[in-house]
């Protein structure tokens, strides 16, 4: 059986460094934002534009990733408060200890990630 409280510390680890990173995007956003309406509106003509466009879009997807992660990582959290952390969600049979060290959010087994079906 796996040492949950170890994965437990993980999770918190990873929790803390994903909250850390949340006011650091929407900083980026921000400031793109910013940048976008100090420069000529028409991003395909504007040789700034279309940058300012991608570093928008990238903060943008940095911060959506990092949200996700972060709603894993709790729910995560709350599976070994209720005695589920490490069981698939799927069959319902144990998580390989190496699969939680790799992903210590994911809620399945090797096998039904592995199928693409189930997400991560």
């Amino acid at each position: 059986m796996a040492d949950f409280e170890r994965f437990r510390l993980l999770l918190e680890d990873e929790r803390a460094r994903k909250l850390a990173l949340l006011p650091a995007l929407r900083a980026d956003i921000s400031s793109a934002n910013a940048a976008r309406q100090d420069s000529n509106v028409d991003d395909e003509h504007d040789p700034e534009g279309a940058t300012i466009a991608f570093e928008l879009s990238q903060a943008a997807a940095l911060l959506d990733q990092s949200t996700s992660g972060l709603a894993e990582v709790e729910a995560a959290l709350q599976r070994i408060v209720d005695g589920k952390y490490g069981i698939c969600a799927v069959c319902g049979q144990p998580i390989a200890e190496g699969r939680l060290e790799a992903r210590p959010w994911t809620m399945f087994c090797i096998n039904h990630a592995a199928a693409g079906r189930y997400g991560r």
